[in-house]
């Protein structure tokens, strides 16, 4: 297949390169930082799931679109969900040479606007819950994976041949995928899951773990997947659990241990200065919340803090 890897950090280098390396043609659109080592030295993927080298022939680094060799079977949307609005109008601007349009970003609200542009037929959803991280440009490492990638169409009731493609062709490259009816409650379960940690740890600087270790932070987790979930209730959204009750249960025996010792990317984010996705995740709640009546009340407190993080990290 011919792919286009859209705003590759560390999750698109690291599938880019593992695509590449079982032979398929895979383009990357990258920040200038990342382009010259790339071009030098290649892509290489280490880690959980093994050693993986893309040969330069499959894997093209780009500084534009219209550097590509598209058109493309599928287009990867791997950046920030605050970039997604500039993204998804850049990609539009390739027409039908874009193909399906895949959406691999963290939060809610990334998939609606990729399929307001291309439609239902050329849009999925593909939700990630593995740990990505650089140690050089080109030299992505997968530290943790707590679930298969889900892709799938947002809404949908039927596997499209779409999603199956894909998500076997990334299962043979060596990251366990696999093909959803609906996208949505996949992605609603991850937002559970980002709500509870990704702020606090931002806030408070520590890992996963120390999370669940104190009972003034699992209080907090605790209100913040009660007011998550009332709000994906509200929106007519479901996921694989009956209640908030019987997510915790899940919550605090199975996810959290498995990602024990990694560090939010919204703490990286703030560490470094950059702009966070608090308003795809606690924010998104926040606003669904008003929107429908529901009361957010914890949510709307750590999307302020956060904020207030970002914006002192940004000054500096």
């Amino acid at each position: 297949m011919n792919l286009l890897v859209y705003g590759a950090g560390a999750l698109g280098q690291a599938l880019g390169a593992m695509l590449a390396a079982a032979g398929h043609q895979v383009d990357l659109l990258l920040r200038p930082r990342f382009l010259e080592p790339i071009r030098a030295a290649g892509l290489r993927v280490t880690g959980i799931f093994g050693e993986f080298t893309a040969p330069p022939e499959n894997c093209h680094p780009l500084a534009s679109l219209g550097e590509g060799c598209g058109p493309y079977d599928y287009v990867l949307l791997t950046t920030k969900a605050y970039d997604t609005e500039a993204a998804v109008a850049d990609i539009a601007s390739l027409g039908e040479r874009a193909g399906v349009v895949v959406s691999m970003q963290n939060g809610c609200g990334n998939v609606e606007r990729v399929v307001a542009t291309f439609g239902p037929e050329r849009s999925l959803g593909a939700r990630v819950i593995t740990g990505f991280a650089l140690s050089a440009p080109g030299v992505a490492t997968i530290t943790v994976c707590a679930d298969a990638i889900h892709i799938g169409p947002s809404g949908g009731t039927v596997i499209p041949a779409t999603a199956t493609r894909l998500a076997d062709a990334l299962a043979a490259a060596g990251h366990p995928t696999v093909a959803v009816p609906d996208i949505n409650p996949s992605l609603f379960a991850k937002l559970l899951y980002n709500c509870a940690l990704n702020p606090l740890g931002a806030i408070l600087g520590v890992h996963y773990g120390l999370l669940g270790e104190r009972e003034e932070t699992r209080r907090i987790m605790d209100k913040v997947m009660d007011e998550t979930f009332a709000v994906i209730g509200a929106l007519g959204g479901r996921t694989p659990w009956a209640s908030a009750a019987a997510y915790r249960e899940t919550f605090y025996a199975t996810l959290l241990p498995v990602t024990y010792n990694h560090r939010a990317s919204m703490l990286q984010d703030v560490e470094n200065g950059k702009p966070t996705e608090v308003d795809a995740l606690v924010g998104y709640v926040v606003s669904q919340g008003r929107r429908l009546g529901v009361a957010t009340p914890t949510c709307e407190l750590l999307t302020e803090l956060v904020r207030f993080k970002e914006a002192r990290g940004l000054a500096a």
